[in-house]
């Protein structure tokens, strides 16, 4: 399966149900919460990928917002946001054909963050 993917502004597969127009607007929301909260990023899986968040009630529910609008677009996105013992985790899972969207995502959060 071939994907419509760009490590530019236009990374969304074509997969995506977002009007174009608007997925710049969604990258750049991503991009902010990068390089707001991301303090390090982990590749435990091919399909999955762990951003630890700095910890605040404010990066929580930017993440929860913003994950949970993602959903609605790319359904093959499985967001998960865990806060316990005082941190903030943003787990990213994708299914096998969509592990180039993954790395692509990952790209983006490591070059806000400075976490490459």
């Amino acid at each position: 399966m071939t994907q419509n993917i760009a490590f530019g502004q236009e990374w969304a597969p074509s997969a995506c149900t977002l009007p174009t127009a608007e997925q710049p607007l969604r990258v750049a929301e991503f991009d902010a919460l990068f390089a707001d909260a991301v303090q390090s990023l982990a590749r435990p899986e091919r399909t999955r990928l762990r951003l630890t968040l700095t910890f605040s009630p404010e990066h929580a529910a930017r993440a929860a917002e913003l994950t949970a609008r993602e959903s609605g677009c790319c359904s093959f996105f499985s967001f998960t946001l865990t806060i316990a013992d005082g941190g903030l985790t943003l787990e990213v899972a994708v299914p096998q054909e969509q592990v180039e969207v993954l790395d692509a995502l990952q790209a983006r959060a490591g070059a806000a963050s400075g976490s490459v």
